[in-house]
């Protein structure tokens, strides 16, 4: 496949060198992937996209600047990790919450897990006017019970930069799956209707169970209630044991539970997120000790698209399997943790295939 692509990199390479190269907004560097094999016979002529394919280990190219792909979702990139650069990356989106805003973010399990810090997020939250919004866990430790998750928010500086509020603290609000092959309903917190519009602020990093964790497992498990979490751990099999369901089937509630949320929200037009890749450990902020990173952190990447953004994350990390991202993508291969993304696209929670903007060039 890829010969049959080369006289055409050959042409950009060319148009490159001799700077015809489009750029969308000016100084935006748009680079296309089409990460679905099963499409890629249909992509030849076009001319904006570079075939990878993560499922065996192989990362994309970046070779060249190409023009924007109208018919692909953006993911918007910048390695400025920082109040302005998320600020920044948020503004590229174009998007602008209508009515009571929440944002979605893991509060992290204490002592020492990887979560977002509200020095970084702080300046964004205020400027939506934003509610940090939470729901408890399916298993012990700090954030099980209302009052103690409460007590955590505060501890970890959350309370002190915006409004918090648990979103299961008086129960599930249930919304209907649709086109699921293990789940036909989702549990998550009573409160989640009474917001309007949802920023997803996501710690991209590694995950014990999922493989990896970023967008699509904080609309799905982190927007469940504790029985809508036990729910999709289960495989849609228990709403109080969170264990001893099957891996597929867990990775596909997963894809299933975000897929009705962004439905809820209008098909993603309420909803959009935000993956920051730093201190990308192989285990998730739900571990209060998780192991220490061993490859650098990357930036901070934002999309409508949960499944575009989360693929785009994927890549980066794969362009380091050879060197200091080896661990992460053994840790998501281990667990099969790329079938969420493959699940996702084939119901229609987003695109594996998105375009590339780096606006930092």
């Amino acid at each position: 496949m890829r010969k049959r692509v080369l006289p055409f990199f050959a042409l950009l390479l060319i148009m490159t060198f001799t700077g015809c190269t489009q750029n969308t907004g000016g100084s935006y560097n748009h680079i296309s992937f089409n990460v679905n094999s099963s499409n890629s016979e249909n992509n030849d002529n076009s001319s904006s996209s570079v075939n990878g394919n993560t499922n065996s280990g192989e990362s994309n190219d970046i070779t060249s600047d190409v023009p924007t792909n109208s018919d692909v979702p953006p993911v918007y990139m910048t390695s400025d990790i920082s109040p302005e650069g998320l600020t920044a990356v948020y503004n590229a989106l174009g998007w602008q919450p209508a009515g009571k805003v929440a944002v979605k973010l893991s509060t992290g399990e204490p002592p020492a897990s990887n979560y977002l810090r509200p020095e970084l997020i702080k300046d964004l939250v205020q400027s939506v006017n934003g509610t940090i919004v939470e729901c408890n866990t399916a298993y012990g430790g700090s954030r099980s019970e209302t009052a103690m998750h409460y007590q955590v928010a505060k501890d970890h500086g959350f309370t002190a930069i915006a409004d918090f509020q648990i979103l299961d603290e008086n129960g599930s609000m249930t919304l209907p799956v649709n086109g699921g092959s293990v789940l036909k309903e989702n549990y998550v917190g009573e409160a989640f209707g009474d917001y309007n519009s949802y920023l997803v602020l996501s710690h991209f990093k590694g995950h014990a169970m999922a493989g990896y964790g970023g967008a699509i497992k904080n609309i799905s498990i982190g927007l469940g209630s504790s029985e809508g979490k036990a729910w999709i751990h289960s495989g849609g099999t228990s709403k109080t044991n969170a264990w001893g369901g099957k891996q597929d089937a867990f990775l596909e509630a997963m894809a299933e539970a975000g897929k009705s949320v962004s439905d809820y929200l209008g098909n993603g037009e309420r909803i959009v997120y935000v993956n920051v890749m730093n201190r990308l450990s192989v285990d998730c902020d739900c571990d209060g000790n998780p192991a220490e990173p061993d490859m650098h952190d990357i930036g901070i990447l934002a999309s409508t698209d949960p499944v575009a953004l989360d693929q785009a994350c994927i890549d980066l990390i794969y362009e380091q399997k050879d060197g200091d991202g080896k661990s992460l993508v053994q840790r998501i291969e281990s667990r099969n943790g790329l079938h969420t993304l493959e699940h996702a696209e084939e119901i229609g929670l987003g695109s594996r295939t998105y375009d590339l903007v780096k606006i930092d060039d």
